[in-house]
Protein backbone atom coordinates (compact mmCIF):
# COMPACT_ATOMS: atom_id res chain seq x y z
CA UNK A 1 0.00 0.00 0.00
CA UNK A 2 2.78 2.62 0.68
CA UNK A 3 4.41 1.82 -2.66
CA UNK A 4 0.63 2.87 -4.28
CA UNK A 5 0.95 5.92 -2.20
CA UNK A 6 3.93 6.86 -3.20
CA UNK A 7 3.63 6.18 -7.06
CA UNK A 8 0.36 8.20 -6.75
CA UNK A 9 1.77 11.16 -5.08
CA UNK A 10 4.68 10.88 -7.47
CA UNK A 11 2.34 11.04 -10.44
CA UNK A 12 0.63 14.11 -8.88
CA UNK A 13 4.23 15.63 -8.29
CA UNK A 14 4.78 15.05 -11.56
CA UNK A 15 1.43 16.71 -13.22
CA UNK A 16 1.62 20.07 -10.76
CA UNK A 17 5.18 20.32 -12.17
CA UNK A 18 4.03 20.07 -15.69
CA UNK A 19 0.98 22.50 -15.18
CA UNK A 20 3.63 25.25 -13.80
CA UNK A 21 5.92 24.17 -16.87
CA UNK A 22 2.72 25.31 -19.21
CA UNK A 23 2.13 28.08 -16.85
CA UNK A 24 5.35 29.44 -17.07
CA UNK A 25 5.00 29.16 -21.06
CA UNK A 26 1.83 31.32 -20.92
CA UNK A 27 1.94 34.79 -22.51
CA UNK A 28 0.85 37.84 -20.63
CA UNK A 29 -1.00 40.79 -21.17
CA UNK A 30 2.17 43.15 -21.90
CA UNK A 31 3.96 40.23 -24.35
CA UNK A 32 0.36 40.19 -26.59
CA UNK A 33 0.75 43.93 -26.58
CA UNK A 34 4.35 44.09 -27.11
CA UNK A 35 4.63 41.47 -29.84
CA UNK A 36 1.43 43.64 -31.55
CA UNK A 37 3.82 46.59 -31.65
CA UNK A 38 6.68 44.70 -32.57
CA UNK A 39 4.53 43.24 -35.87
CA UNK A 40 3.44 47.31 -36.39
CA UNK A 41 6.89 48.40 -36.52
CA UNK A 42 7.73 45.46 -38.55
CA UNK A 43 5.48 46.31 -40.94
CA UNK A 44 6.24 49.89 -41.08
CA UNK A 45 10.10 49.02 -41.91
CA UNK A 46 9.30 46.41 -44.38
CA UNK A 47 5.94 46.59 -45.63
CA UNK A 48 2.62 44.17 -45.82
CA UNK A 49 3.98 41.45 -47.76
CA UNK A 50 7.13 40.86 -45.91
CA UNK A 51 5.37 40.77 -42.70
CA UNK A 52 2.61 38.48 -43.97
CA UNK A 53 5.31 36.17 -44.64
CA UNK A 54 7.45 36.25 -41.24
CA UNK A 55 3.57 35.93 -39.36
CA UNK A 56 3.26 32.87 -41.42
CA UNK A 57 6.38 31.60 -40.64
CA UNK A 58 5.96 28.96 -37.56
CA UNK A 59 9.31 29.46 -36.17
CA UNK A 60 9.30 33.30 -37.28
CA UNK A 61 9.83 35.92 -34.94
CA UNK A 62 6.14 36.69 -34.23
CA UNK A 63 5.44 33.15 -32.26
CA UNK A 64 6.79 33.11 -28.83
CA UNK A 65 5.74 31.16 -26.05
CA UNK A 66 1.61 30.80 -26.53
CA UNK A 67 1.47 34.24 -28.31
CA UNK A 68 1.34 34.76 -32.14
CA UNK A 69 0.21 37.34 -34.58
CA UNK A 70 -2.84 37.22 -36.86
CA UNK A 71 -3.17 39.93 -39.55
CA UNK A 72 -6.89 40.35 -40.86
CA UNK A 73 -7.84 43.06 -43.55
CA UNK A 74 -10.23 45.41 -42.50
CA UNK A 75 -13.47 43.43 -42.95
CA UNK A 76 -11.89 40.45 -41.08
CA UNK A 77 -10.31 37.99 -44.38
CA UNK A 78 -7.15 36.27 -42.62
CA UNK A 79 -4.16 37.75 -44.59
CA UNK A 80 -1.71 35.47 -42.20
CA UNK A 81 -1.98 33.31 -38.88
CA UNK A 82 0.70 32.48 -36.87
CA UNK A 83 -0.88 29.39 -35.59
CA UNK A 84 -3.04 27.95 -38.32
CA UNK A 85 -1.90 28.73 -41.80
CA UNK A 86 -4.73 27.18 -43.37
CA UNK A 87 -6.77 30.13 -41.74
CA UNK A 88 -5.37 32.59 -44.58
CA UNK A 89 -7.89 33.59 -46.97
CA UNK A 90 -11.20 33.16 -44.65
CA UNK A 91 -13.59 36.14 -43.89
CA UNK A 92 -14.05 35.31 -39.91
CA UNK A 93 -16.37 38.50 -39.43
CA UNK A 94 -18.95 35.78 -38.26
CA UNK A 95 -16.88 34.09 -35.76
CA UNK A 96 -18.10 33.66 -32.64
CA UNK A 97 -16.87 32.43 -29.28
CA UNK A 98 -17.88 29.65 -26.32
CA UNK A 99 -20.93 32.44 -25.27
CA UNK A 100 -22.24 32.86 -28.99
CA UNK A 101 -20.34 36.59 -28.51
CA UNK A 102 -19.62 37.89 -32.08
CA UNK A 103 -15.81 39.25 -31.10
CA UNK A 104 -14.36 39.38 -34.34
CA UNK A 105 -17.15 42.07 -35.24
CA UNK A 106 -16.23 43.95 -31.68
CA UNK A 107 -12.38 43.86 -32.81
CA UNK A 108 -13.49 45.28 -36.65
CA UNK A 109 -15.57 47.52 -35.29
CA UNK A 110 -13.12 49.29 -32.52
CA UNK A 111 -10.29 48.75 -35.14
CA UNK A 112 -12.15 51.22 -37.22
CA UNK A 113 -12.25 54.37 -34.46
CA UNK A 114 -9.73 54.22 -32.95
CA UNK A 115 -7.57 51.88 -34.22
CA UNK A 116 -6.21 49.88 -31.48
CA UNK A 117 -7.71 48.22 -28.62
CA UNK A 118 -8.52 44.79 -26.45
CA UNK A 119 -11.53 42.58 -26.73
CA UNK A 120 -12.31 39.81 -23.98
CA UNK A 121 -14.09 35.98 -25.60
CA UNK A 122 -13.93 32.55 -24.40
CA UNK A 123 -11.46 30.31 -26.85
CA UNK A 124 -10.61 26.48 -26.42
CA UNK A 125 -6.93 26.83 -25.07
CA UNK A 126 -5.08 24.05 -26.99
CA UNK A 127 -3.13 23.06 -23.94
CA UNK A 128 -5.76 22.40 -21.43
CA UNK A 129 -8.40 22.15 -24.46
CA UNK A 130 -10.97 24.10 -22.09
CA UNK A 131 -13.01 26.92 -23.25
CA UNK A 132 -11.36 30.25 -21.29
CA UNK A 133 -11.19 33.41 -20.88
CA UNK A 134 -9.41 35.43 -23.40
CA UNK A 135 -8.07 39.12 -24.38
CA UNK A 136 -6.72 40.02 -27.81
CA UNK A 137 -4.93 42.98 -28.28
CA UNK A 138 -5.09 44.51 -31.91
CA UNK A 139 -3.76 47.92 -33.55
CA UNK A 140 -5.04 48.86 -37.45
CA UNK A 141 -1.84 50.25 -39.44
CA UNK A 142 -3.12 51.49 -42.92
CA UNK A 143 -5.37 48.47 -44.17
CA UNK A 144 -4.56 45.98 -42.08
CA UNK A 145 -5.06 44.52 -38.54
CA UNK A 146 -2.74 42.79 -36.50
CA UNK A 147 -3.38 41.08 -33.89
CA UNK A 148 -2.44 38.84 -30.80
CA UNK A 149 -4.34 37.19 -27.49
CA UNK A 150 -3.33 35.34 -24.31
CA UNK A 151 -5.32 33.48 -22.05
CA UNK A 152 -6.47 34.78 -18.93
CA UNK A 153 -5.64 32.65 -15.54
Amino acid sequence: MTMLIKSVLGIAASLAFAANVLAADAGTAEEASALVKQGVAFFKANGKDKLLAEVANPKGQFVTKDLYLSVWDTKAKVLAHGANPKMAGKNIIELKDGDDKYFMKEIMAKAANPGSGWVDYKWVNPVSKDIQAKSAYFEKVEDVVISAGYYKK
